[in-house]
């Protein structure tokens, strides 16, 4: 029916758990769905046989070690046992409904790509698969207290095999290259379907690694620097805005403007670098008359009265009572 591959990081801490979620997840989508690990972090063969998934531990590296791309697609669509595969992040726990979106996108078309929005969610414990409702009290919970991210997140991407047959040396921990294959479909005109009407694809919450969220550390990363050089500039960096089409209610339907890139969403992506550039040149200058944030942050503090705020707690995936159900 279905191949899901990806790649992990080490398998311990949160981190190992949201791992071990997602990839329990995958393998309950439908009895027929396969599951691929490639890579040797530490604790990924274990994870592998614990789970009854398949592990390739043989991966092409780049310069700085990253994973390369370009080997685990290649790789995955000439060992699936199904034309239809997906490349998901680790950290993402699908419901039953994405694998019924999937195969509703391939009777409607043989050649596609399915991506969608996540919902950023602060799972915090492993997920209690032997519950019967798992899945709705999951569901109910992401929505409840998680939030969905913007397009430009793109955190899966499902596809007919065939599709990705020469991919640039990307190396996955690093950006652009979600992007790019999202313009390398619309480039060959394949129909690009965004799923979020119908998907809840639930993005367990953790801490950034590497550059994330330092954007001046990310654009001298040399990593990150490449993948951008190999995407090809800002014109191949497409979003889950430039799907040519949405799957709503089970149903496909198309996208106005589905066939040309929506000019403002390339204005907005150099006007925001404009606008960050404008700030950091003249830093100095508004640093010494007082219009830089930490004065009016102080200004603004000065002109509210103090008041006693209680700490807020954490909260939990599952509230601590001694008549709760079983945990997610």
């Amino acid at each position: 029916m279905l191949t899901i591959f990806s790649t992990a990081k080490l398998f311990r801490g949160h981190v190992g758990l949201t791992q071990r979620n997602a990839l329990k997840s995958w393998t309950l989508l439908h009895p027929n769905c396969e599951v691929i690990l490639f890579g040797d972090e530490p604790g990924s063969r274990e994870a592998a046989t614990e789970l009854g998934i398949r592990h390739e531990p043989d991966v092409l590296r780049g310069e700085y070690g990253g994973t390369r791309l370009d080997y685990i697609f290649a790789r995955a669509q000439e060992i699936a046992r199904h034309d239809l595969l997906c490349y998901a992040n680790c950290d993402i726990v699908f419901l039953r409904s994405f694998a019924e979106a999937v195969s509703r996108v391939a009777d409607w078309s043989p050649k596609f790509l399915m991506v969608g929005c996540r919902w950023d969610t602060p799972v915090t414990r492993s997920l209690d698969f032997e519950a019967n409702d798992w899945e709705p009290r999951l569901r109910e919970f992401a929505v409840r207290v998680g939030k969905r991210q913007l397009p430009y997140a793109v955190d899966y991407f499902a596809f007919s095999r065939g599709l990705y047959e020469a991919i640039p040396p990307f190396v996955v921990a690093k950006t652009h290259w979600d992007h790019w294959m999202i313009w390398k479909a619309r480039s060959t005109k394949v129909p690009v379907v965004d799923a979020s009407a119908d998907v809840l694809a639930i993005h367990q919450n953790h801490d950034p690694t590497g550059h994330a969220g330092d954007f001046e550390a990310l654009r001298t990363d040399p990593e990150f620097q490449r993948n951008r050089a190999l995407a090809g500039g800002q014109l191949h960096l497409y979003t889950i805005d430039h799907a040519t089409h949405q799957l709503v209610d089970g149903r496909i339907k198309r996208r106005s403007g589905r066939w040309h890139v929506p000019l403002t969403s390339l204005a907005r992506v150099y006007s925001s670098q404009l606008w960050y550039r404008s700030l950091k040149a003249t830093h100095a200058i508004r640093r010494a008359v007082g219009l830089n944030r930490a004065s009016f942050a102080d200004a603004s503090a000065a002109s509210i009265p103090s008041k006693r705020v209680e700490s807020a707690q954490p909260m939990r995936l599952v509230q601590n009572s001694p008549n709760r159900e079983r945990g997610l």
